[in-house]
């Protein structure tokens, strides 16, 4: 019999769609909440148990918000353990249920959450026992991640029917939030953790070094503006390559943010999901994005505010992916992904996309279905 732990950070990433960066913080977390914001860890962890209904597994987690609300919403019966103070969880408490499971005896602990998370179980256990990460932050440069709520699902359902999946190190690194809202990455590093290393379904650690090709992003910036259409918004994503084409224009520009624009003007800077799907409801919209380096996320990662409503309702027609050839042959040959939190949007933008190279220069990639 397997057993699995079970950690969820029940704030995790519920500052992505309202445009806060992260969720770092009460106040964050509480800024966060009262504009509208809804927790999605919870949903996410849900996504990975069902690939585990049927095996044989004793789930130990920790009460309410924190695993068992949602185990049993999965159809699990979980072993509870610990206690917290419902509605106002903390740091402490990841910590606590971190060392509670690895007291209990449990074979993997898997958890829910963002760098913030993972720092807090890699300064709980260590490498003690094997971790698994459910992607449930804003901000996600850590190694511990599964690429998507369902490959997590996957990676355990392999070990728990005895095949050989390799156990590796794993950094964990978070940036500072301030820094952060303010345009600046700070990636440090916090330590290892030992996590099961199935390379299809099993994040890369983030690239932070910024693109050094300029007239590659100048071609491509090029190539998009000449696309665009007039009375058209189009919605920018984060990232420096996006950033190009902003440049270009002319337009200030919300490098770690999502930006609007109409007729080559600026419409609307910093824009939350609700905004989005406000200002675009009836007018035709398109989106331009682009891939994070070494991890290949084109959804889910920096760009929460792209809710799974809007993307639906634009079509992977009106979704343009742009990214220098040196980016995507990073990747070695690992596929796009996309971890919109929407099962069956992932599935209906996987397959194959034109991934925009230069000036009127395109190539075919992958887009993963998991």
């Amino acid at each position: 019999m397997f057993k699995l732990g079970l950690i969820i950070n029940p704030l995790a990433g519920v500052g992505g769609s309202v445009a806060l960066k992260g969720s770092d913080g009460e106040d964050t977390a509480r800024t966060a909440l009262a504009l509208g914001a809804e927790p999605k860890a919870g949903i996410r962890t849900l996504q990975t148990l069902d690939v585990l209904k049927g095996l044989d597994i004793v789930l130990i987690t920790y009460p309410a918000e924190m695993g068992e609300a949602v185990a049993r919403q999965a159809g699990f019966t979980p072993q509870v353990i610990g206690s917290i103070q419902s509605g106002a969880t903390s740091a402490n408490d990841t910590i606590q249920a971190a060392q509670d499971l690895v007291n209990y005896g449990v074979d993997l602990v898997l958890f829910a959450g963002g760098d913030g998370t993972a720092r807090n179980i890699c300064a709980a256990i260590a490498e003690e026992v094997p971790v698994l990460g459910i992607p449930a932050g804003v901000k996600i440069h850590s190694g511990v991640y599964a690429v998507t709520p369902k490959a997590a699902g996957e990676i355990i359902a392999m070990l728990v029917k005895g095949e050989l999946v390799t156990l590796g190190d794993q950094e964990v690194r978070d940036i500072d939030e301030v820094a952060f809202r303010e345009g600046r990455v700070r990636a440090k590093y916090y330590g290892d953790l030992l996590v099961p290393q199935e390379h299809r379904y099993l994040q890369q650690v983030k690239n932070g070094g910024k693109e050094s090709e300029a007239l590659v992003l100048d071609d491509i910036a090029a190539d998009i503006i000449e696309r665009m259409e007039p009375d058209t918004y189009y919605v920018m994503g984060s990232g420096s390559t996006v950033a190009a084409v902003m440049e270009q224009l002319g337009l200030p520009n919300t490098l770690l943010g999502v930006d609007l624009i109409k007729d080559n003007q600026l419409v609307a800077a910093d824009c939350t999901a609700a905004q989005l799907l406000d200002l675009t409801e009836g007018e035709p919209c398109q989106v331009v994005i682009t891939l994070i380096g070494g991890q290949g996320h084109i959804i889910g990662r920096g760009n929460q505010q792209l809710s799974p409503a809007l993307l639906m309702r634009l079509g992977k027609q009106n979704i343009h992916v742009i990214a220098t050839k040196t980016k995507l042959k990073a990747l070695e040959g690992r596929p796009l992904i996309v971890d919109s939190g929407d099962p069956e949007l992932n599935h209906q933008l996987s397959g194959v996309i034109p991934v925009i190279t230069g000036y009127h220069d395109s190539v075919l990639y992958r887009v993963a279905d998991y």
